[in-house]
């Protein structure tokens, strides 16, 4: 009897120890998640904030308030102090529980530190680096979980992204010692530029904390989930395919009503005698259990702009054969209807397939969502400001932010990006997340034109960074998606170094309940306008548009 006993206690405390492990937030279960597009179509169990650390000017601090669209976004720390007779900056201290998920910086001329990063307050530093080794240069993670962009900038004015997920469960501390700092008026110079990304989880939520020893023991779960961010894309069933020509207003009209109540795959190649227009032009609008949800041109649906140009991220991917690919999972409960809308002026040829799968709908699905809106002709620097901000989105209800992407035609040869995101959670009066501008919002750094693709941020096109063309970021979400209770506003300075004008174009993507609403709704109009390949093209449609060389 005894050894019968025992054997059930031992059983129910391994079945306890089990569900613990299950519950508990490690590196191993947040590297499970990251590549898990399904996780991203139910809001989340484990609920959390996220929220953003940087190094943006410290004279933002409101709306209308004098200092909102301060530059000079570098090297703004929250603290000086001494560690072991070391000055050490402090970039980042959070309570925990809390998870850091995505960690930039850039720098210029201080970039011969060491980063510290101290778990539980610990006084002795978990990791410790330069931090072209700790960020971008594989020290803790492979590639593309630990990279630098684009490749063909110089390492000292590349963007360094870290991907790997760093839990904490009572505390994390970033700092940076560097001897060449020194004060300069409200901030220090020369330059250090960081965004640093984290889940501020609910007091309940368990988490084991960061350590080289554990990071070692999920080897092989990271392993996987590298080799799954940069796999190719895949549907479990191919249940349409279509080859069909739409003369001016004609529509590819797709219905799906079956077992298998989950979009995960969508392939589209557009052939037509004008592809930059036809690009803009085509729409794809779906609806979900007769809620429309998705309507954006095709061209920015799948991340190539109103070019073609190859890359791949973690949610869509152009190929060399002009293919487009979308792996964003759609799921519904009873009917999806999708269109390709022919609103261009010649007829064009659409091919393409459609790919379902089983989802199972519980209580906390969401619908996928994606919009688009262009700022059309947009003057960068209006007689009252020479700064603005932008919206990608409003969104009154409960969902999951999970990315975006800026296509835009510059009309000068300078930089048009300074502009810092701004997005507001649940009424917030001060944004959660406050940056240092649109390229390290976008993963790059100094205005690098150079096309780079990564599963999460990704320039197939970059021209218009300094000259008269087209330029295009994504910028997609794993575990940096953005939870929402009942609203989110995101928003981007415009902060033009030049008095010009632009295309600025804006999509969105995110999860839903149902009931919501949003700000942005279909511009038939804004797709049929045509879109300019080079400066002359941009003038024929208004004059009144300016340049450098016109100011000088």
């Amino acid at each position: 009897m005894k050894s019968i006993f025992k054997s059930i206690v031992i059983f129910i405390l391994s079945l306890l120890v089990f569900a613990c492990s299950e519950e508990t937030v490690t590196i191993s279960s947040l590297l499970k998640e990251m590549p898990k597009k399904l996780e991203l179509t139910y809001y989340p169990e484990k609920e959390y904030k996220l929220k953003q650390s940087s190094s943006y000017n410290r004279k933002t601090v409101g709306i209308d308030k004098e200092g909102w669209y301060e530059n000079s976004d570098m090297s703004h720390f929250i603290r000086v102090e001494e560690n072991q007779g070391r000055r050490e900056f402090v970039m980042f201290d959070q309570d925990g529980p809390g998870t850091i998920v995505r960690w930039w910086m850039t720098f210029w001329r201080a970039q011969n530190g060491i980063l510290r990063i101290y778990m539980d307050n610990d006084t002795i530093p978990e990791i410790e680096g330069a931090p072209f080794d700790v960020i971008s240069g594989q020290l803790l993670a492979p590639e593309p979980l630990s990279q630098s962009l684009p490749a063909e900038a110089p390492i000292e004015e590349r963007g360094h992204n870290l991907y790997l997920p760093i839990p904490y469960s009572k505390h994390c501390k970033v700092t940076y010692e560097c001897d060449s700092l020194r004060p300069k008026e409200h901030y220090y110079w020369p330059d250090v530029f960081y965004n640093i990304c984290y889940r501020e989880y609910d007091t309940d939520v368990m988490v084991e904390s960061f350590s080289l020893e554990s990071l070692q023991e999920a080897e092989e779960e990271l392993s996987h989930t590298n080799r799954k961010l940069l796999e190719d894309f895949s549907s479990t069933g191919i249940a349409r395919s279509f080859d069909q020509e739409l003369k001016p207003g004609d529509s590819v009209i797709l219905f799906f009503d079956g077992e298998q109540n989950a979009i995960d795959f969508l392939s589209l190649q557009l052939i037509s005698d004008d592809p930059y227009q036809a690009l803009r032009s085509t729409v794809i609008s779906a609806s979900f259990d007769s809620q429309q949800s998705i309507w954006v041109p095709v061209g920015e649906f799948f991340g190539t702009g109103f070019q073609m140009n190859p890359h791949k991220t973690f949610a869509n991917q152009t190929d060399k054969s002009a293919m487009m690919i979308s792996s964003w999972i759609m799921p519904f409960k009873e009917l999806c209807k999708v269109y390709y809308i022919n609103f261009g002026d010649k007829s064009i040829r659409l091919k393409g397939q459609v790919g379902l799968s089983n989802y199972q709908w519980r209580d906390n699905s969401m619908y996928f969502g994606a919009c688009w809106h262009e700022y059309y002709h947009l003057e960068t620097r209006d007689t009252n400001s020479w700064m603005f901000d932008m919206n990608y989105v409003d969104i009154k209800g409960k969902g999951l932010y999970v990315g975006d992407q800026v296509t835009l035609f510059n009309m000068a040869e300078i930089w048009w990006g300074e502009g810092d995101e701004k997005i507001f959670v649940d009424g917030e009066e001060f944004p959660s997340s406050i940056g240092t501008g649109s390229e390290d919002y976008y993963g790059y750094a100094f205005a690098h034109p150079e096309p780079f693709s990564n599963p999460f941020v990704s320039q197939p096109f970059g021209k218009g960074n300094w000259e008269p063309a087209m330029t295009v970021n994504m910028r997609h979400r794993s575990l940096d998606a953005i939870p929402f209770n009942y609203s989110i506003s995101v928003n981007i300075e415009m902060w033009h170094w030049a008095k010009t004008c632009l295309n600025y174009s804006l999509t969105s993507y995110y999860y839903v309940l149902i009931p919501y609403e949003i700000n942005i709704g279909t511009d038939i109009e804004a797709v049929k306008k045509p879109v300019p390949t080079n400066k002359e093209d941009f003038y024929e449609y208004d004059e009144n548009c300016y340049t450098i060389e016109q100011l000088k």
